[in-house]
């Protein structure tokens, strides 16, 4: 007996379910040879298809399939998801109130509403959605987180952090460390006990709550950091790390364990906030002392020194709303006297030729882990970048930056201010509205002549 086409539907979402998604991919693909207007298929593998670089290929899948049928809230919500990636905010705005209208309780799609409202700038109407969410789904790890980043954004720490917390419960947060056998640290002093801290989430996450680590180590005997290789260079010598360990089986005993994103929750529970003195990063002195060696004597070195990254990583859930084309920066390689020096570690050749054309004067080195990074910014005069780690990397070794930001960034650039609540050496440049990096550009660039001029 042949297979229906609703039962082939049903097992490519079963695949889905269980995560093999490239066996789901190609029962779609099946399926669609067969009746390309199969809307559950085109809906489907739509999504599959977003989780890598086809964006416009998901968009249209996703589409079509609300094309044929409009009255299915999921679609309608996941299409204003990758509307909203583009910036297309009334197109996503439509959907995500459609899928609201559809399904008035499902809290994935009054958490996509609460996103799109954010981007909008409307905090009021989406924190009313995300609370909403939460009231009919108490125990939906991803509506508390958002919850969480729009208190952080605002300023509401004390409640931020507790809601912070749930994001260990998402899909995402459950996959970000191996089973432990210790206890978890709940804050209390352990002057006869190590503790093992592990940087759970992402280069820039890690960097930004290091500054917690002395803190962390003055509750306990000595602290044992665990972390990615690279970034082991610039956090093994913060006070009060004994030693830092880059793979699980190196993990030696101690008496409980803490995520590292959790100290703020545990430090606001204690009485403290984030404050500490900055930099509390240093780049390793040999490094420092390498690319001075290394530039010495180099015409161009004799320059205003601007370290430039204008993307971060592609496969950030954010990244196209957050990462700039390199020929939008066009207008500072018109500057005289400065000298533009890359910040990412591979490059392109089609960008290296692009970067040699936009800038007159320009350093391309050859970097390494985030010892060499830290190195590198401590020789220059400025940093321009967008949200990616170079943009912690330099807050925390105290370097001016300025940073370029998407309307309604990631929460911990808060809303309006062009200060940074975390970094002192740091400046906000922010879109007026999404997608919009023009005038922000204009702005970088005016500034950027004022500091070159003042030299």
């Amino acid at each position: 007996m042949s297979e229906t086409t609703q039962d082939a539907v049903l097992r490519a979402q079963a695949a889905a379910i269980d995560k093999r998604f490239g066996e789901a991919e190609g029962i779609c693909n099946d399926i669609l040879a067969r009746t390309p207007d199969e809307a559950s298929a085109l809906a489907l593998k739509g999504m599959l298809v977003s989780r890598g670089p086809a964006h416009a290929e998901a968009l249209a899948l996703v589409q079509r399939a609300v094309e044929l049928r409009p009255d299915v809230g999921p679609w309608q919500s996941n299409l204003a998801l990758l509307h909203r990636q583009d910036c297309r905010m009334e197109e996503a705005l439509r959907c995500a109130e459609a899928a609201v209208r559809l399904q008035p309780d499902n809290p994935d799609g009054l958490v996509t509403l609460s996103l799109v409202l954010t981007d909008l700038g409307n905090d009021a109407e989406a924190m009313a959605f995300l609370l909403r969410a939460v009231g009919v789904a108490p125990e939906h790890a991803n509506a508390h987180l958002a919850l969480a980043q729009n208190l952080l954004a605002t300023g509401e720490f004390a409640a931020g952090w507790r809601e912070y917390e749930w994001r260990n419960k998402t899909e995402a947060g459950l996959l970000t460390m191996p089973a432990a056998t210790s206890a978890a640290w709940n804050g209390m002093n352990l002057p006869n006990g190590k503790l093992l801290v592990v940087g759970d989430q992402g280069y820039g996450d890690t960097i930004q709550f290091a500054r917690y680590l002395p803190a962390i180590a003055k509750r306990c005997e000595a602290v044992i950091l665990a972390c990615s290789p690279e970034l082991a260079p610039i956090l093994r010598d913060i006070e009060g790390v004994e030693s830092v360990c880059t793979e699980w089986a190196q993990v030696p005993p101690h008496a409980a364990y803490t995520r590292l994103s959790s100290a703020p929750y545990l430090f606001y529970g204690l009485g403290h906030d984030h404050h500490v003195v900055v930099p509390y990063l240093t780049a390793p002195r040999e490094r420092i002392v390498h690319w001075k060696r290394h530039l010495a004597g180099r015409e161009e070195w004799e320059r205003f020194r601007v370290g430039l990254a204008w993307a971060g990583r592609p496969t950030h859930p954010n990244d196209r709303r957050r990462s700039l084309p390199l020929s939008m920066f066009a207008p500072l390689g018109q500057i005289p006297g400065v000298t533009f020096v890359l910040l990412h570690p591979k490059v392109s050749d089609a960008e290296m030729a692009l970067a040699q054309e936009l800038f007159p004067e320009l350093s391309a080195p050859l970097l390494g882990d985030f010892g060499d990074t830290a190195g590198l910014l401590e020789n220059l005069d400025l940093v321009i970048t967008v949200d990616t780690a170079v943009a912690h990397l330099a807050g925390g070794l105290g370097v001016d930056t300025f940073i370029l930001l998407s309307q309604a960034p990631d929460w911990r650039w808060m809303r309006e201010h062009n200060d940074s609540h975390w970094y002192p050496t740091v400046r906000l440049f922010r879109q007026p509205k999404p997608g919009d990096w023009a005038p922000v550009i204009a702005e970088v660039e005016r500034e950027l002549r004022t500091l070159v001029h003042s030299v």
